[in-house]
């Protein structure tokens, strides 16, 4: 006698959310109840994790696409190698250690985490805008998604000891800078033509999102 599959077993796509959602609240649970010390430095096999499910559900993966990852790889770890050495851009504030190695003061893995976070916002920002077409507004609405979730995050990584304010305080001036670069970076995603047809980006941002507003609460 065989034993029919649950629908959601059949699917890839069902499987990543699965997948996402597991080590999301296992690694929230585990910070926020039992041991930080064990669970944060599996943050950068968390990152890429995520990194891969969202390349395996771009479809197609074509050249615009592996330009917009380098892009925005690009423009997240320029500025923010300039707003840690200068403080010119995001305020005055130190990486710690959490995420491996750096070039210049901030973590290669950093780049990363910006293209994650303004990809899946420029997503879910198309979807949203189905019947506005316009690149501006688009821009606009990615970059707000983008600033939002990093206004969640920010309280989070500080005790978890990802970054630090040198004065232990977040400025407004962070989240203006993270607006302005993620639209720069959404206007040229934009211009590249980028679709929103990655079914796993709007998981990604929801299950993350969720993940640094139980930690916050917690924490």
């Amino acid at each position: 006698m065989s034993i029919r599959k649950p629908y959601w077993m059949k699917s890839p796509f069902h499987w990543a959310i699965f997948l996402a959602v597991l080590v999301h609240f296992s690694g929230a649970i585990g910070i926020a109840f039992f041991s930080p010390a064990f669970f944060v430095p599996f943050t950068p096999v968390n990152l890429f994790l995520m990194l891969l499910l969202l390349i395996l559900h771009e479809q197609p993966i074509n050249f615009r696409f592996v330009q917009a990852f380098f892009m925005a790889v690009v423009v997240g770890m320029t500025t923010e190698m300039i707003g840690v050495n200068t403080g010119l851009l995001f305020g005055d504030y130190s990486y710690g250690e959490v995420f491996g190695r750096k070039l210049f003061g901030v973590p290669v893995l950093i780049g990363i985490n910006w293209f994650c976070v303004v990809y899946a916002s420029n997503v879910v920002a198309i979807k949203c805008s189905d019947r506005i077409k316009g690149k501006l507004f688009i821009a606009l609405l990615a970059a707000a998604i983008a600033t939002a979730f990093d206004w969640i995050m920010e309280p989070v990584a500080m005790k978890l000891g990802f970054w630090n304010w040198n004065d232990g305080t977040i400025p407004l001036f962070n989240y203006i800078s993270w607006f302005v670069i993620s639209f720069a970076v959404s206007i040229a995603f934009g211009y590249l033509k980028i679709q929103a047809n990655n079914k796993f980006a709007p998981y990604f941002l929801v299950i993350q999102a969720l993940f640094f507003l139980f930690l916050r609460f917690t924490l």
